[in-house]
């Protein structure tokens, strides 16, 4: 995905040779580590809990701000920008070894201007300087570390760093010093060096120079799916051997793929790995929720954080396998990976918290693994030796001599084996979960990152929305009405959307990924309420979303919005990660919402994005699922489906529980009740015209220019939507 650029790269190589060679008479070795608490820097003030755990450094840390920036110009100093998040473990590391080590903090304070930045507030920036450190070293990663000259251009950096030499890299000490005598004495150098790793920056995230027209079709999508028939471990699942990550986008697309085509193997691809998933280690068998991604093939040992995107993404594409196969485990995850949510990670006010870390008493993992013994001390022999057969629980572990829960053979198996009825087993280890449930949560939590994120906020509301409707949970539609409330009311500044809120305030403008997810989850919280309302805020929000961040001139949309003085690049890219794209997402919401609303310049700009990048996705179609999945809507057929009738009526309610239970990924659902005034009418066309049929409720159905006879009955209905 990023352009090898010849000359950037020769020159990046060069200065990297130059750094790492220098005669510094210096080792690791003889740096000691003396850690202090008596320091406080510029991070002290600021909200980001990753910030703050880094604020009594002796590092003389500022936040990314005009006045870090101002300095590095005024003394003509090269930047250290370090990049992380709360959750990230070797973030932790490189702070306990380096940056709370006085010594090395000194060679820091005294050669550079020193920038601490949360990856999660400035998603812009380490868009930016991840593509460098990629360019320059060909991977990436946290933390991330990167050199800049003062007008932000980076000439060097790396991922983690030793505070001695070893594990085949330099010590941090020796970058350093070799890293400000080359800025000193070879600086023409490192000029050019950064001027052109820029401009290769640029090429990779400004997008393609003109969009085409002729490649939007489904044969993108039969590409995907091929190379990840390709990639896919057809014993575990997955399309890597290891690490893994939880492939939530590539799942969806593979289920929409399926959809179209009738491919068996796309389906068993994806209900494979959903399966491996939700019997493995990656999974909290206890608590719910899903880790960041397993370190083995087997989906055995994760790391054990937990993100708010990874259960957001998990928790709907499981509901989507759910809706199209009607496996009650899906169901089952799905559910508890939303109350997980709801118990450890939601705010007082609504929001969502971003993330709790791997560590608790400063060990990886701790606050998960059990061992037999503490098992059967909880349980009791007889029900502990029934729990330990289910979730593979040995005496010497599996890991680091404890046992990471996962369930190593089918609960079919299982209940077989023991001779315990597969209902009972449930029950059974419903109840012994509890338990051990109740045990962990007097041990020492990890730490969490409480700050609330707008774009990873819509994730968790549309992830709520589904699940309400899927599930018929009001529990879960509240939920989600109040962080859709919370953030539309109080993460505002000045009228503004914030990206980031916590301790009573916002603090960083919205990017466009803020703006796209919650457009998109105000669409699902629409369908979950039929409140006529979030469709008007969603109308806003997209207004606002153009005017910052439309390319007027070349189509698509940037990151950031125009005039930002502190971003050495606006980038336009439709990279889908372990997030959705801004852009991916931005096609499908505005697609649905010209439906609801009627504007054409809504699908318009949809479907010039998506010529945009169509010749980037006919070239690495693996790289862009989540906005495969957004053409797959686009390409249709797209149907509306309008019930008519009071929401209290049982009739009414039937005539929904077909729509929310079935799979159909490319379908619009609204409700109108038949006593609505004209003004809903107004704000959403879709429902105009649509009545009671004889004085019952009634479902209309259209397809593309096509509207049918409405129709009353469940069965009538159910004819109608297999259409699709």
């Amino acid at each position: 995905m990023f352009p090898r650029i010849k000359r950037a790269e020769l020159l990046a190589c060069a200065v990297a040779v130059l750094l790492v060679s220098a005669t510094i008479e210096r080792p690791g070795s003889e740096i000691e580590n003396v850690k202090s608490t008596e320091h406080t820097n510029k991070l002290v003030n600021e909200t980001s809990p990753y910030l703050l755990q880094h604020a009594h450094n002796p590092v003389d840390w500022y936040p990314w701000s005009m006045e870090a920036l101002e300095r590095a110009k005024r003394e003509d100093k090269p930047i250290f920008l370090s990049i992380g998040y709360s959750a990230c473990h070797w973030c932790h590391v490189m702070e306990r070894e380096s940056f709370e080590n006085e010594a090395i903090a000194a060679i820091m304070n005294e050669h550079f201007v020193c920038i601490k930045v949360d990856r999660e507030e400035r998603p812009d920036l380490d868009e930016i300087y991840m593509n460098a450190v990629q360019m320059m070293t060909g991977s990436g990663g946290w933390p991330l570390n990167v050199f800049l000259t003062p007008d932000l251009k980076p000439f060097y950096g790396g991922t983690y760093f030793p505070p001695e030499n070893g594990r085949g890299m330099p010590a941090f000490p020796r970058v350093l010093l070799s890293v400000a005598e080359t800025y000193r004495e070879k600086r023409q150098d490192v000029e050019r060096s950064a001027t052109n790793i820029t401009e290769a920056i640029t090429t990779a995230l400004q997008g393609p120079a003109e969009a085409k027209t002729d490649l939007l079709d489904e044969r993108i999508i039969e590409r995907a799916a091929n190379q990840l028939r390709g990639e896919f471990d057809t014993q575990w699942g997955g399309f890597s051997i290891a690490p893994k990550f939880p492939p939530s986008a590539s799942i969806s697309l593979l289920l929409r793929h399926h959809r179209r085509t009738g491919d068996a193997y796309a389906l068993d691809m994806a209900t494979t790995t959903l399966d491996r998933m939700a019997y493995g280690g990656m999974y909290d068998q206890l608590g719910g929720g899903f880790h960041r991604y397993a370190v083995d093939r087997e989906w055995l040992v994760p790391h054990f954080e937990k993100m708010l995107y990874d259960n957001a993404q998990l928790a709907e594409v499981y509901i989507e396998a759910y809706q199209l196969t009607g496996k009650p485990l899906y169901l089952r995850i799905a559910g508890e990976t939303l109350d997980y949510v709801l118990r450890e990670m939601t705010d007082d006010t609504g929001g969502f918290h971003s993330a709790q870390d791997a560590d608790s008493e400063g060990e990886e993992g701790k606050y998960y693994v059990w061992t037999l013994e503490e098992v059967n001390e909880i349980l009791g022999s007889e029900d502990g030796a029934l729990f330990s057969r289910y979730y593979g629980v040995t005496d010497e572990g599996n890991f680091e001599g404890r046992n990471i829960l996962h369930v190593p053979r089918d609960p079919e198996e299982c209940a077989e084996q023991t001779g315990v009825g597969l209902e009972e087993l449930a029950r059974r280890l419903d109840g012994m979960g509890r338990k051990l449930l109740a045990v962990r949560a007097d041990r020492v939590p990890p730490g969490k990152d409480d700050k609330i994120l707008a774009d990873w906020n819509g994730l968790m509301i549309s992830a709520f929305a589904r699940g309400a409707r899927v599930l018929d949970s009001k529990t879960y539609r509240t939920a989600a009405e109040r962080a859709a409330a919370f953030v539309l009311g109080s993460m505002r500044t000045n009228g503004r959307l914030q990206h980031t809120y916590r301790s009573g305030s916002g603090t960083v403008d919205a990017l466009l990924d803020d703006y796209a997810f919650l457009i998109m989850a105000l669409l699902d919280l629409y369908e979950a309420t039929f409140d006529v309302a979030w469709v008007e805020e969603a109308t806003d929000l997209a207004e606002e979303m153009v005017r910052l961040f439309w390319d007027a001139d070349g189509g698509g949309f940037y990151t950031t919005p125009a005039g930002k003085a502190d971003v050495l690049v606006r980038s336009k890219g439709a990279y889908d990660s372990a997030v959705p794209s801004g852009n991916s997402v931005a096609v499908h919401a505005l697609l649905r919402l010209a439906r609801l609303t009627d504007k054409k310049e809504y699908s318009e700009k949809a479907e010039k994005t998506l010529q945009v990048f169509s010749s980037a996705m006919d070239r690495s179609p693996r790289a862009f699922v989540r906005l495969l999945g957004s053409l797959d809507f686009y390409l249709g057929p797209r149907q509306e489906v309008v019930v008519v009738g009071d929401s209290e009526d049982a009739a009414t309610r039937r005539l929904l529980e077909l729509v929310y239970r079935s799979y159909l990924p490319n379908t619009l659902v609204a409700q109108v009740d038949p006593a609505a005034d004209a003004a809903v009418a107004k704000a959403i066309p879709l429902l105009s015209g649509k009545k009671l049929v004889d004085g019952k409720p009634a479902a209309y159905v259209c397809r593309g220019t096509v509207c049918y006879r409405p129709v009353t009955s469940v069965n009538q209905l159910r004819e109608k939507l297999v259409q699709e």
